[in-house]
């Protein structure tokens, strides 16, 4: 599945603009500028780099994924061995940091379906999901300079005994203070009709201004014609 949007350097990962710009249309749904390929600050989506730690170390009953830099083509990531808490890291600066706990799981079925799931769910947040969250408290994202940033996410397992997960959106929540604020977004792991786990994603968000009706459809227009022309 992840193949085509990675590739080996001696021993290390390296993710082109093309490949990370192909993940976040194809697989994530995902048009943030950010992941162009002709974007001035390019970044790696961030829901690459958790697939391929959950297709490189398997499934754990407890996992917390922190993004502590920006990952762009030039980086170089290192993958150690499989331990409590995995470092990657690209010339000796950390990237992301995965802390997990509990029994393990290499299931690719269940790998792939996590994956595939919760791409999916992450990647149709926006618009879908953050704007009308932020509208309920009348304010907005600066369609000038948008900017949400990835911080976190952690999922958590009562089993590890099946094959497939789906995902169910949960509660999400919104809070700022001026122009900044921090959106989770809630969801529950299902697996043949039963809750076997829950999820959290936790993003920041800077440059929020009153909501405007006119704006926030503007916005929402551009975002879908980005999808329409680019896909």
């Amino acid at each position: 599945m992840l193949t085509p949007f990675f590739q080996h350097d001696e021993n290390y990962v390296v993710i082109t603009r093309e490949q990370g710009s192909a993940f976040a249309k194809q697989i994530a749904d995902d048009f943030n500028p950010l992941h162009d390929i002709d974007a001035k600050k390019f970044c790696v989506p961030g829901d690459l780099l958790f697939s391929l730690v959950l297709e490189h170390y398997g499934v754990s009953q407890s996992m917390t994924f922190s993004f502590a830099g920006m990952v762009d083509e030039t980086s170089r990531l290192e993958f150690p061995q499989a331990s409590s808490e995995i470092k990657i890291v690209s010339a000796d600066k950390t990237m992301l940091v995965v802390e997990r706990e509990g029994e393990s799981s290499v299931c690719k079925t269940l790998v792939e379906t996590l994956i595939r799931n919760y791409v999916a769910f992450s990647g149709t947040t926006f618009p879908h999901v953050i704007i009308p969250l932020m509208a309920e408290q009348d304010v907005m994202i600066n369609p000038a300079r948008p900017m949400v940033i990835y911080e976190s996410m952690s999922i958590s397992l009562e089993k590890l005994d099946i094959k497939t997960v789906d995902l169910e959106p949960g509660k999400h929540e919104f809070s700022f203070d001026g122009k900044r604020g921090k959106i989770v977004l809630r969801f529950d792991l299902v697996s043949d009709g039963d809750v076997v786990g829950h999820g959290e994603k936790h993003m920041l968000v800077s440059g929020i201004k009153s909501y405007c009706e006119q704006e926030v459809a503007s916005l929402i227009e551009y975002y879908n014609n980005r999808k329409t022309t680019l896909r």
